[in-house]
């Protein structure tokens, strides 16, 4: 009997581990239905890493690049450096299972061999769409909410940014003129500004909010001596906040080589903004456009 009981247990037990087997190879629901709920997500993009929280599927990032400053919850998430110096030794000791970076020459990941190291132990690297205007931006929450399965949450998101810019549009219809604006990026660095140019977002806000960009290199942004920021005469300029810190404020700004001679500088009319809200498209880019508008109006 007792020989009889053990065969029947372990027949009962084979026949248990078929059948979970089989539901496993062809689909359980329930499973299916909890994969993303497990899912760890290594995000090396800042304008990812806001969407995904906004999307409320931040508890699922366990590991962001060092740009990834935004919402204020970024501060608790380990780091994994910066997204074109990564290590993949660092990335994997998180145990992700998932790895987002988008497309762009400013998201890039480097170095080379990164991606293929963490695709070699299983973890899935996934690249979203660049979105440097309102149409991409819209389509990247799409395809965001598409992987988290939160559709109606992406839907609203899109909504908001839509009346968002419609507010844009009916208040920059108000303004006549259009003030020459630069945004310098990090201030200075061994005696060169890096402004942005006619490409990408911070362009893209300076003229949905009534501005003239006057600084018309073909790039995002690029090195500028003082002698040739000096020629451009800004009647506005946006600093991004760590070059305003770290000059030490408006006063120290104003007396830059260069910067100093502008219209912007005379008038005291240089303002701190936060970087990662110039130079992404999100979900709060019409509220910081808006922003942007009052201080290049100065209303």
């Amino acid at each position: 009997m007792k020989i009889f009981f053990t065969r029947f247990a372990l027949l009962s037990l084979t026949i248990s581990l078929l059948v979970h087997t089989s539901c496993s190879r062809f689909g359980n629901k329930e499973n299916a239905a909890n994969k993303k709920d497990t899912v760890r997500i290594v995000c090396v993009s800042k304008q990812l890493t806001e969407l995904i929280f906004a999307l409320g599927q931040g508890d699922k990032i366990v590991g962001i690049d060092l740009s990834s400053t935004y919402p204020p919850e970024t501060k608790n998430i380990t780091t994994v450096g910066y997204h074109r110096m990564l290590n993949a030794e660092g990335i994997i000791s998180l145990k992700p299972s998932a790895f987002f970076y988008n497309g762009g020459e400013d998201n890039s990941v480097g170095p080379d061999n990164v991606i293929p190291q963490l695709q070699k132990i299983g973890i899935t690297v996934t690249q979203f769409r660049a979105a440097e205007n309102i149409n991409d931006l819209k389509l990247l929450i799409q395809d965001l909410g598409t992987y988290f399965n939160a559709k109606n949450k992406a839907d609203s998101l899109c909504n908001k940014i839509d009346a968002d810019m419609k507010v844009v549009e009916e208040k920059r219809v108000q303004y006549s003129d259009s003030p020459r604006v630069m945004i310098v990026h990090f201030g200075r660095a061994s005696n060169v500004y890096f402004p942005f140019g006619a490409r990408g977002a911070a362009n893209f806000m300076i003229q949905q909010a009534g501005g003239t960009n006057v600084v018309d290199t073909l790039t995002k942004f690029r090195g500028l001596s003082d002698e040739v920021v000096a020629t451009m005469q800004p009647d506005v300029i946006i600093a991004t906040d760590y070059g305003f810190d770290h000059i030490g404020g408006l006063d120290k700004f104003k007396e830059l080589p260069g910067i100093g001679l502008s219209p912007a500088a005379k008038n005291n009319r240089i303002y701190r903004f936060e970087e990662h809200d110039l130079i992404y498209l999100g979900p709060r880019t019409g509220e910081n456009i808006l922003k942007l508008m009052a201080l290049i109006h100065g209303k």
